[in-house]
């Protein structure tokens, strides 16, 4: 280390000493001119010549720098010193992950990075940039940031093909003088959906919860008014109320699970649980809810060890909430059938578990959104049964957090299958 620094000095003395003698060059020449002339047409010594040519090399070693050469010197500092002014704007451009669009005086494109051409399709230079962005926002940002009012400033632009897409848009200058302007795009699409899910989410809780509030209002309202002194009206009314209650203390027990289970998506369980005894165990504690709706839980396990990683409690939770949804809204098929056995994938070994129901089934096109949350393919049935709208979401988080899938079928008049993929630990 100590020989790479003394080696760096000695080149830096070298390019120093170097620069002098080339800066002072022609006071230089002309001095070591002059006593040439004089050695050879004088009377001037050998010995003395050559003392007054070190003397000269000598002065223009230490002699002051002119201004010239003073900012000749710092510009090359600056440029020793500034690796980035040796890059090129396109370089740089191409670094940049976020679409970037180069234009000039004129609104025409002078280089549009990999990113931008990606976002918008081809962006050949030269190409009028009011003619490639024909929205009104888009169109005024452009012309104010030529205008020389608009720099920095910032717009909401919405690219609809192929797909919906939402960027934050900033005009400005490229430095000073330079004639160049800049578009850069940021993507907002996942942003905007995560606001738009968080409104929906907080005005459907709000309507579940307000239902039952005002019923429980409006029964309040009728007990200290006409139904003060009706024993029978009382008894009936109070046992809505506590439905009511019981509806909504269901509706945040629910809300606060799947809070728990956003806030740990990716955190993976790393206890070893047994899928039969689980499943056993759910079957067991829906036994009641079987009896009342007249349904009958056939089994079909395969022989074997089906053994996953996972939360015990979150997993008794996922086929809870599927034996449940079958008991109730496939009760007209007075049967739930409940399958394990291994399956390939892909290639991939996988555990596949089955929850059949034979009721009415549930339409093609609500089968993609049924997992979402507050989603019903029937508003009714599923508020009848006492739902809250909220289970195969928290089933579809659950499983995410466990490495496994749901995957649904279904057809109209012959039930529906909710089959749970784990991968074989």
């Amino acid at each position: 280390m100590a020989e790479t620094s003394t080696q760096t000095r000695a080149r830096r003395t070298a390019r120093l000493t170097a620069g002098r003698l080339y800066q002072n060059r022609w006071m230089l020449t002309a001095a070591v001119t002059a006593v040439l002339a004089v050695h050879f047409f004088g009377a001037a010594s050998a010995n003395f010549t050559a003392l007054v040519i070190a003397a000269l090399v000598l002065f223009a070693l230490v002699a002051p720098r002119t201004p010239a050469a003073r900012r000749l010197a710092e510009a090359n500092t600056r440029v020793e010193r500034s690796p980035l002014d040796r890059l090129s704007g396109e370089k740089l451009a191409a670094a940049v992950a976020d679409p970037l669009i180069i234009f000039d005086r004129g609104g025409t494109v002078v280089h549009a990075n990999a990113a931008a051409e990606t976002a918008f399709g081809a962006i050949r230079p030269e190409l009028p940039l009011l003619l490639k962005f024909r929205a009104p926002e888009m169109q005024a940002l452009i012309e104010a940031v030529l205008s020389g009012g608009g720099n920095g400033q910032a717009t909401d632009y919405v690219e609809r093909v192929p797909f919906e897409r939402v960027y934050r848009v900033t005009a400005s200058a490229v430095g000073r003088g330079t004639g160049l302007f800049v578009l850069a795009f940021k993507d907002q699409s996942e942003a905007r959906r995560i606001d738009r899910m968080r409104a929906d989410f907080i005005a459907n809780a709000s309507h579940e919860l307000r239902t039952p509030l005002a019923s429980i209002a409006g029964f309040v309202e009728t007990l200290r008014g006409p139904a003060r002194n009706d024993p029978n009206a009382r008894d009936q009314f109070l046992q809505i109320m506590q439905n009511q209650t019981g509806r909504m203390a269901r509706l945040i027990d629910d809300l606060l699970s799947l809070s728990r289970l956003e806030m740990k998506p990716y955190l993976k369980p790393g206890v070893r649980v047994d899928l039969r005894q689980t499943i056993e165990a759910v079957i067991a504690s829906l036994a009641p809810l079987a009896s009342e709706t007249g349904v009958v839980v056939e089994r079909d396990f395969a022989d074997g060890p089906f053994e996953v990683h996972g939360d015990r409690d979150e997993l008794f939770q996922v086929f809870q909430n599927l034996l449940e949804n079958a008991c109730k809204y496939g009760q007209s098929g007075g049967r739930v059938l409940v399958t394990m056995h291994r399956a390939s994938e892909g290639g991939e070994p996988e555990f596949e578990v089955t929850v059949r129901d034979f009721g009415p089934g549930i339409p093609a096109e609500h089968i993609p959104r049924v997992t979402e949350r507050f989603y019903r393919a029937d508003v009714e049935t599923s508020r009848a049964q006492k739902g809250t709208g909220l289970g195969l979401s928290i089933v579809k988080h659950i499983l995410t957090r466990h490495g496994a899938r749901l995957s649904i079928r279904s057809k109209l008049g012959e039930g529906a299958a909710f089959t749970v993929h784990f991968p074989v630990a």
